[in-house]
């Protein structure tokens, strides 16, 4: 019988975790050292399910890899022998593209914590995910540096792993967001480029068993959860107001709906913004004149005094672009506001059954401390994806 047991590392509110589970894996334990998003997954896959066996001697709670590393190394090297697959990638703002971008940003020597797990717990196999701009070197005057990408491929080639990484696009697998990612495949046994062919020719049959098309556009996910259905007093939040369902009306719907057993009217997370009228106006007006999934253009930034770099009114027909953790960087399609949590957790693939913890958003100096539900969905790997990785990777051990 498959030994399918995994450990789940910077495992932010649980997406990857809740895709490897649906497609069979067992989990062990995860880190992740935002205790707001731990909440989340803490909430939904050991309180409300139990798809972790938490070993006894790791407390179910927030940790720090290097923490876990300092005090337990003699306990993750006992694992030898019983982990088939390390999931999950290192906090990736340091390399994205959309942030500040900082070679010296202290979350990229989490890199090294990576790879000193791998090298105390020796998975058969590992799965690493990170943003695009990992492949990319930073610069240094008018050339550029070593990219990271190369660097961990080196460390665990000396390690003894076969490795492969590729840029995949989540909207080729049911995803409605064009979210492009960097992502790694390792294996003791040789042939970790064959991941990347394999869940490719995978995808028909996946998407047949869930009864989705090749292509998930944005009113596919989220039309069902308008403000027009009706709202109803925000069950978590006093003085706002939140969406009630609407009849499921696509497959994608269905789907993220199917496993909520509740009878609740209204979806988890679905609280609108509070905007003022001025703000509605300049959506509506933007809504009117702009084109989709296009930065808004100088001439409306003049007008409404904007001087937010990027504002994007999203477009019904097609996914979205890669979902930030800053819900003001987006208009609904047809709405003059922005996202709701709920329907950035559909963007991002969590079933509406997938409850989120702790605040909606944040500002200020807490933004260095606090993960707030905006956020742990905007860092976290689509679930649909990380099923169908989960399929292959089953297959590869």
């Amino acid at each position: 019988m498959q030994n399918l047991t995994y450990i789940d590392l910077f495992s932010g509110c649980g997406g990857l975790a809740l895709g490897l589970h649906n497609s069979g894996w067992n989990g062990l334990f995860a880190v992740e050292k935002s205790k707001d998003a731990f909440s989340t997954l803490k909430h939904n896959l050991l309180d409300t399910n139990s798809n972790f066996n938490w070993p006894s001697w790791l407390s179910k709670q927030n940790h720090d890899i290097n923490s876990i590393i300092g005090d337990y190394e003699e306990n993750l090297k006992a694992l030898r022998g019983s982990i088939s697959l390390v999931a999950g990638g290192p906090p990736c703002q340091g390399f994205s593209m959309a942030g500040r971008r900082k070679e010296k940003d202290d979350r990229n020597k989490l890199i090294d914590s990576y790879i000193k797990f791998i090298e105390l717990v020796q998975p058969k196999v590992l799965f690493f995910e990170n943003v695009k701009g990992f492949t990319i070197g930073f610069k240094k005057g008018n050339k550029r540096g070593q990219a990271y990408s190369t660097y961990v491929v080196d460390k665990l080639e000396k390690l003894g792993y076969d490795v492969h990484g590729e840029i995949v696009d989540f909207s080729k697998y049911g995803v409605p967001q064009k979210r492009q990612r960097y992502i790694l495949v390792g294996t003791k046994t040789g042939k970790s480029e064959d991941f990347f062919e394999s869940i490719l020719q995978n995808r028909t049959s996946f998407f047949k068993s869930k009864n989705l098309s090749d292509t998930t556009s944005l009113n596919d996910a989220i039309s069902d959860l308008l403000k027009s259905n009706g709202t109803k007093d925000s069950p978590d939040t006093k003085n706002f107001q939140a969406g009630i369902y609407k009849k499921a009306n696509s497959s994608y719907q269905k789907l993220m709906r199917e496993a909520k057993h509740l009878t609740n009217e209204i979806a988890d997370s679905h609280r609108f913004a509070k905007h003022k009228e001025a703000t509605v106006e300049k959506f509506q007006y933007i809504l009117d004149n702009g084109i989709a999934n296009k930065n808004i253009s100088d001439e409306i930034k003049e007008k409404f005094n904007m001087k937010k770099r990027t504002v994007v009114p999203l477009c019904k027909k097609s996914p979205t672009p890669t979902l930030t953790t800053l819900p003001d960087d987006y208009i609904h399609y047809c709405e003059p506001r922005i996202l709701t949590v709920r329907e950035y957790a559909r963007i991002q693939s969590f079933p509406d059954s997938y409850e989120f913890k702790a605040s909606y958003t944040t500002g200020g100096e807490r933004r260095k401390v606090d993960v707030p539900r905006y956020t742990q969905i905007g860092n976290a790997i689509p679930p649909l994806f990380a099923e169908q990785a989960g399929i292959i990777l089953k297959d590869m051990i």
